[in-house]
């Protein structure tokens, strides 16, 4: 191979330069979320007075409207907004969110603002990525993986942070953190837009007419006006709780949002009139290939669910037997006591080393006769999963009922195994989506794969009280949960992969 042919080899394998900006974004984005995720139960527990299976309920509702609203989100994109003002609306609304929660009795309204923005978010900062990638881009999973450690480098430090001034300072300094991130996020996202090549844009955006691939003014005026709707959302929905207290605040919310999406949805329906035959077949006929490719999308969504139904654990009863089980007393630096806060940064950390490997990993994998295909990668994950919820098992029969503490390896290792698992199935499942679905619909299937963790979170909220009825022990139910479904997709796998017509 020439000198020039090999520099224009390696010019090819390097990722595109909007993908570390949008790693920017959304690092500092996921330490908001984490930041807060981290403080939120013991904020409950300890200065609410939650009883603990209450506040694992919140827990439990608050996280699955989290991954459920993106399905909305999705929608409204790729319908009205674009990835790009979709983002933009979320983060905003986000921000007003964790600052509202360093007030008390604005809790509700403030995790409501925080549930409608990431629908905005989520789902769309994902679907930006994707489109830095031509179709069959043997970049991609690695680009995805990078993506995630953006994710997670703002993970790692969100506990340290927001965790450090909740727990020793007073919680309302961890969640103003956490708001400062989210708009520390929103300014990287917005100058960086010129290198996102045309990715996320309004829908009909024409390049040799509309010129530079950036918002206009316009576009930063419908954004302030769908703020101000989600912001009248939010008020609705706690006025619907109060009127009726049949339902918690942040559902009755996403259950007005549902309906004004509805809503919009019909009348701009009966505003296009009778579509011709060319626009019918673009924006509803599905070729007999693309129903496949959905399939294998929802397919692998049940079973990811069982995947996050053990790892959102993490943020509710991992937390809670840091601060009650585990020995956290440091007699070597002066008797420091770790907060409990501190061991949801393993994970992070542990993917911000790991995740540049496991990036060349499957770029060469990928690229080799050896190559296996996402289905196995996934099932690989959730079995892993599992073998670290033997480890917790194991940790938890150590502490009888609760009398004695664990050493931190304990949790640690956990958090190890689970972590090599999630680096096995999340970024290629946000990969996968962004292959296989249709890209006019590729915001409402990025939104449907996070309903997946929407089901997974809220029955991990819940999941502890439920079994003690059943007198089931978590930890030996999580390890059937997790194995169990890993080994059927593998079994499965013959017939995805098929279903997939050489798409991912």
């Amino acid at each position: 191979m020439s000198d020039s042919s090999a520099a224009a080899a390696k010019q090819e394998a390097k990722q595109p330069i909007g993908l570390y900006w949008l790693f920017g974004a959304e690092a500092w984005e996921r330490f908001s979320y984490y930041g807060m995720r981290a403080i939120l139960v013991l904020y409950l527990v300890n200065q609410l007075t939650y009883e603990r299976a209450d506040a694992l309920k919140l827990y439990g509702i608050y996280t699955a409207m989290v991954y459920l609203t993106p399905m909305l989100g999705g929608y409204l994109s790729d319908k009205f907004l674009g990835p790009r003002k979709a983002v933009i609306i979320g983060g905003c609304s986000m921000a007003i969110g964790e600052l509202l929660l360093s007030i008390p009795h604005m809790l509700y309204p403030a995790l409501t603002l925080l549930v409608l923005g990431n629908g905005f978010f989520k789902p769309n900062i994902s679907n930006i990525v994707g489109g830095l990638y031509k179709e069959n881009d043997p970049r991609r999973d690695g680009g995805f993986t990078i993506f995630y450690m953006g994710i997670n480098l703002g993970a790692f430090f969100a506990p340290l942070v927001c965790g450090t001034l909740g727990q020793n300072f007073g919680y309302k300094y961890g969640f103003i953190a956490a708001g400062i991130g989210m708009i520390l996020g929103q300014i990287i996202f917005n100058i960086g837009q010129s290198r996102f090549q045309g990715a996320g844009m309004p829908p009909g955006y024409n390049p040799e007419t509309d010129g530079e691939a950036r918002l206009k003014t316009k576009d930063y005026v419908q954004a302030v006006m769908w703020i101000a709707g989600v912001l009248a959302v939010d008020a609705a929905g706690f006025v619907l709780y109060k009127l009726t207290d049949a339902v918690s605040p942040i559902v009755a919310s996403v259950i007005i949002a549902a309906a004004v999406t509805a809503v919009l949805h019909y009348m701009t329906g009966k505003a296009g009139g009778d579509p011709s035959e060319k626009e019918q077949a673009e924006t509803q006929t599905l070729t007999t290939e693309e129903k496949e490719r959905i399939w294998v999308i929802v397919i692998l969504a049940m079973f990811v669910s069982c995947f996050w139904l053990g790892f959102e654990q993490a943020g509710g009863t991992m937390t809670l037997f840091a601060e009650n089980h585990t020995q956290r007393i440091l007699e070597c630096f002066n008797n420091f006591e770790i907060p409990a806060s501190w061991f949801q940064s393993i994970n992070p950390f542990i993917i911000c080393t790991f995740a540049p490997l496991f990036s060349i990993l499957w770029y060469k994998w990928d690229n080799s006769k050896y190559a296996i295909s996402i289905p196995v990668k996934m099932s690989l994950g959730m079995i892993i999963l599992g073998l670290g919820f033997i480890l917790m098992f194991t940790a938890n029969s150590f502490t009888h009922d609760g009398a004695d503490k664990v050493t931190p390896l304990w949790l640690i290792s956990v958090y190890f195994l689970h972590t090599m698992g999630e680096l096995c199935l999340s970024p290629v499942g946000l990969s996968m989506v962004s292959k296989l679905a249709p890209q006019r619909l590729m915001s409402i299937m990025m939104g449907f794969w996070f309903l997946s963790s929407a089901i997974a979170n809220f029955f991990a909220g819940t999941l502890e009280h439920l079994l003690e009825s059943f007198h089931i022990n978590l930890w030996a139910f999580l390890i059937g949960s997790s194995i169990g479904p890993g080994l059927l997709l593998l079994a499965l796998t013959p017939i995805l992969k098929k279903w997939m017509h050489g798409k991912a």
